[in-house]
């Protein structure tokens, strides 16, 4: 049986998440993308906390660019608040989607930002 875009997503989203798992002294970055929409958060999972997180969603910066465009900024965005909250190294979490496009987008922004994967 074919399993439908979602489903799919959700088994390599549990397949990932075996093996991504964020500590207090390298959290996870977690990425969810809707179809307009970009949110990334700094996890530490020991102790169950967002530590920084940031969207595209209300953010003024974002107006007027390409979604890759938007996914970068949101990128270093998080990377400066995670920055600010003692964090300098994470973990990435695609959270079952392709590391292509806006994905790859907010990770090198984040890595512009200073953080270290």
């Amino acid at each position: 049986m074919a399993l439908d875009k979602v489903a799919k997503r959700a088994k390599i989203k549990r397949r990932i998440r075996k093996n991504v798992f964020g500590t207090s002294e390298q959290p996870r970055l977690s990425v969810f993308r809707s179809n307009k929409q970009i949110y990334a958060q700094v996890i530490d999972d020991n102790q169950g906390i967002t530590l920084a997180s940031a969207s595209s969603y209300k953010n003024k910066a974002t107006e007027g660019k390409s979604k890759s465009e938007v996914a970068a900024i949101v990128g270093k965005d998080v990377a400066e608040k995670a920055i600010k909250a003692g964090v300098s190294a994470v973990v990435f979490d695609r959270n079952g989607y392709q590391y292509h496009g806006r994905v790859k987008s907010l990770a090198d922004g984040a890595r512009e930002g200073g953080l270290k994967f």
